[in-house]
């Protein structure tokens, strides 16, 4: 038996990445997965790979979130579950980051939280509860030079996650947040980037010597869509190595 038998979860940003990564497992424990994404084609093969249904969704749009809730519903008749996972990442000096730039990473990592929170708990909720699992950030616990915006919204995220979890228990709803730190993902390999150095950077930056890999946040987010965790909620669970531990090392030394 899996960890997720009968149990039907979306999971935005399903197309790569972390997304994947969970969307993988999932669908491996028993659920049936409805993966999220604008990345269409990716979306579509990887959907087809763990047999659920893919749904193209703006996170940032709310009439997509409803178009896609309305085909989850339709496909499986119910939505215990969502793993709020779709984010971008963009490095900028905060005071040479443009307006535009700042509000669609806004609209994509905190509206679109905000978005999936609204309008797939009433359908958890009428599913007798379930879970809601935010991808927040090790950036939103901390600061870090050059990714301002970001990590604001990570912060927003955590916010999000807490009041979510007070208000949506009486709905038998649990609410979570991970944390990831350094994981190797096309998101945090930005194109140009010497791998060679990134790996040397985390050798010396993460005490466990290593970038995270997708599927060990991936676990994560099972623990927290599943019973093994029935009684936690409103929490946020760094999953970075030990990088946290040592944030008091100034990055302009390294």
């Amino acid at each position: 038996m899996g960890k997720l038998d009968g149990r039907v979860i979306i999971v935005t940003g399903a197309a790569r990445g972390q997304g994947e990564a969970a969307a993988r497992l999932f669908g491996a424990e028993g659920a049936r997965v409805v993966l999220a994404d604008v990345l269409d084609d990716r979306g579509e093969a990887v959907a087809e790979e763990v047999g659920g249904l893919y749904v193209h969704l703006d996170v940032g749009d709310e009439d997509e979130w409803a178009a896609a809730v309305a085909a989850a519903r339709d496909a499986f008749g119910r939505v215990d579950g969502l793993v709020n996972n779709a984010g971008i990442l963009r490095f900028n000096e905060l005071v040479s980051t443009p307006l535009e730039e700042f509000q669609q990473i806004v609209r994509v990592n905190q509206v679109g939280v905000f978005l999936g929170i609204k309008t797939v708990a009433p359908e958890i909720a009428a599913a007798g509860g379930g879970t809601i699992v935010n991808t927040a950030s090790y950036t939103a616990l901390t600061g870090m030079s050059h990714v301002g915006a970001y990590a604001a919204t990570k912060h927003a995220i955590l916010g999000l996650t807490r009041v979510a979890a007070i208000e949506l228990a009486a709905r038998r709803i649990r609410v979570n947040a991970v944390c990831p730190g350094a994981v190797d993902t096309p998101m945090s390999n930005p194109d140009g980037a010497d791998p060679e150095a990134l790996d040397g950077l985390y050798r010396r930056l993460v005490p466990l010597g290593r970038v995270g890999r997708p599927e060990e946040v991936a676990r994560l987010a099972l623990f927290l869509s599943c019973d093994d965790s029935s009684y936690i909620s409103g929490q946020p669970f760094v999953v970075d190595g030990g990088w946290l531990a040592g944030v008091n090392v100034s990055w302009h030394l390294i």
